[in-house]
């Protein structure tokens, strides 16, 4: 069990690595195109996209630092392991694209309020050809990203795929902005960027409410607990489940079970119903870090 553990734990870092690594290395290409591409085509939405790009390599950042941090094993001052501290990374990481988005919004609204339309800028066609290569190219690290993050069971990656998505989302948004700007509405350009202010700051809401749910001691979803259940059931002994609670710590699952067993038999013998849950429980389900199981006697 405890090497089938490390492997889990191996692996989960390795892929952690290889994806963040990708992430950053991609980020920084698209984020210097999209920057040239909107300063020499007058471009303040492909600017700001760019902005969001290369916020996206600070969030990887500290994708790798609490994945790194999540994975140390269990001390005296933790106990119960370090899996929270990718949950904290997220959270940085959501603080980080709300200011982001708030930003690019601030300096939109600025032009729009300005008023001064006739004098702004039209952007060129190497702004719409950027935005084109950040739509495929982000919406390709989103999936790459989204999928090993469901192998590994991280919230801290999950979350950086979404901050791809809605990359993703901006640059659509940005495409629309200089289209329309270069069909003779400049003032779309500074929409566009209020749209990308709202993107940024949704994804940064969800990524917020994911990791605080997991923080506070949330409650697994009701298929994973009839599991559970069903799981300690079938296990020899077992009368019945008189008590199931579970809590998200991080990505693992922690367990506090109370079974029924016929309350005539020895000590011994109740330990033993009560390992075979133990045991049956962490074999079946990975995700579970930590079990405990309390025996009820029934009278028969």
């Amino acid at each position: 069990m405890y090497q089938n553990t490390n492997t889990m734990e191996k692996e989960f870092q390795e892929v952690a690595a290889r994806v963040s690594a990708v992430s950053i290395a991609g980020n920084i290409i698209l984020s210097a195109i999209k920057f040239m591409a909107g300063v020499f085509a007058n471009s303040g939405a492909m600017i700001s996209d760019a902005v969001h790009s290369v916020s996206d390599v600070f969030s990887t950042i500290v994708v790798i630092i609490g994945v790194r941090l999540s994975g140390k094993e269990s001390d005296k001052e933790h106990p119960y392991g370090h899996e929270r501290l990718e949950c904290v990374a997220a959270i940085i990481l959501a603080a980080t694209l709300f200011v982001t988005g708030l930003a690019i919004g601030y300096i939109a609204c600025g032009k729009i309020l300005a008023r001064d339309y006739a004098h702004l800028t039209v952007p060129g066609r190497l702004a719409l050809a950027a935005a084109f290569l950040s739509i495929v190219s982000k919406e390709a690290m989103f999936w790459y990203t989204k999928i090993n993050a469901e192998r590994i069971d991280s919230g801290a990656l999950m979350a950086d795929a979404w901050h791809h998505r809605s990359d993703s989302l901006s640059s659509i948004g940005a495409l629309v902005g200089i289209a329309g700007a270069r069909l003779g509405f400049p003032v779309l350009d500074p929409i566009a960027s209020i749209v990308i202010c709202f993107f940024i700051a949704k994804a940064a809401y969800d990524i917020f409410m994911d990791a605080v749910g997991k923080m506070v001691d949330q409650s697994c979803d009701d298929r994973t607990e009839e599991a559970l259940m069903g799981c300690a059931m079938a296990q020899e002994g077992v009368l019945d489940v008189d008590v199931l609670h579970t809590r998200m710590f991080g990505n693992k699952i922690y367990v506090d079970i109370e079974i029924c067993a016929d309350g005539e038999k020895r000590l011994r013998e109740a330990h033993e119903i009560a390992e075979r849950v133990h045991n049956a429980i962490e074999q079946k389900f990975p995700k579970v870090k930590h079990i405990m199981v309390h025996v009820n006697p029934r009278e028969t």
